[in-house]
């Protein structure tokens, strides 16, 4: 009896000895917004070592990366549609470094203050809820350790973020992203014969379009008019080349337009549509482009 109990005692210290498996995690919340006036929903991806190092390396910061979902999607999609586990994947094969991923919850609302300014969905994300993200969590300070991403409607957001304050973001990507070449005036045609894009732009843009606003929230226009401050900015996008709605056409101008000014970036035209398929089927590629950036990895 007595070397039984020694036995289980001589295990119960390994097992105290040994320490838990860390895993990363999904902490979601909703912010109050004064700007918007209704809460705005969001998820925060975790590396493992954010929570294991919470006692042992309180003072350890992180970079973060913005993620703004596409139309018809929501806070959580990036993450219940096979992202997280991609994610943990290419941390277990060290082709990713340790940063924070936040996704907020965007609505219709193409990221932007709506043309009516009845909606400053800018205005909530600069002022209320990149603060509140940055000081909840620990995140390191600067530029250099902020970044953007975005899929479709939000990968319109975070270029437009990104080319109209180069100064607060290092890093910028967007897969098929929602670059439209049809001038305000084709869009309000489309609109009038029931096209749904010209309708959906309508609510944040104007019916007919306020051509003012649109081009204060081009991402071409403001890649022409801060082209300099560009030049520091860590710049990727990919589209598919049979995009269902036809982006790859300003995906291509995009990279011309940058070819032109001088600014470096990286663009991929690949095979493929608008689908979740081919957003899965390159988002490694994009995570190993802001590890890079973030210098995590070579």
């Amino acid at each position: 009896m007595d070397r039984i109990l020694r036995i289980i005692l001589l295990f119960a210290s390994f097992a105290v000895c040994l320490p838990l498996h860390a895993q990363s995690r999904i902490d979601c919340n909703a912010l109050n917004s004064r700007i918007l006036k209704y809460p705005v929903h969001y998820c925060v991806y975790l590396p493992a070592s954010y929570d294991a190092g919470a006692t042992s390396h309180p003072a350890r910061t992180y970079p973060v990366l913005y993620f703004l979902h596409g139309l018809g999607d929501n806070e959580r999609t990036l993450f219940n549609s096979g992202g997280w586990t991609l994610l943990d994947d290419l941390r277990r094969q060290h082709k990713m470094g340790e940063f924070l991923i936040v996704a907020p919850e965007g609505g219709r609302t193409f990221y932007v203050n709506s043309a009516d300014g009845s909606v400053r969905y800018s205005d909530f994300f600069l002022q209320e809820f990149v603060p509140l993200i940055e000081k909840k969590y620990r995140i390191g300070k600067g530029r250099n350790n902020r970044a953007i991403s975005g899929i479709s409607m939000g990968g319109y957001g975070a270029l437009r973020f990104a080319f109209s304050h180069p100064e607060m973001f290092s890093a910028v990507s967007a897969q098929s992203a929602a670059l439209i070449t049809e001038s305000p005036q084709e869009l309000d045609s489309a609109a009038r014969s029931g096209a749904s894009l010209g309708k959906l732009l309508a609510t944040v843009f104007g019916s007919p379009i306020a051509v003012q606003h649109w081009k204060d929230n081009s991402p071409f226009v403001l890649a022409d008019r801060n082209r300099v401050a560009l030049r520091r900015l860590a710049i990727y996008f990919n589209c598919g080349q049979d995009d269902n709605y036809g982006f790859e056409k300003g995906a291509a101008a995009l990279h011309e337009q940058l070819q032109k000014a001088g600014v470096k970036h990286e663009y991929h035209p690949y095979a493929g549509d608008h689908s979740l398929t081919y957003f899965l089927a390159h988002f490694a590629e994009v995570m190993e482009f802001h590890s890079r950036a973030f210098g995590l990895i070579q």
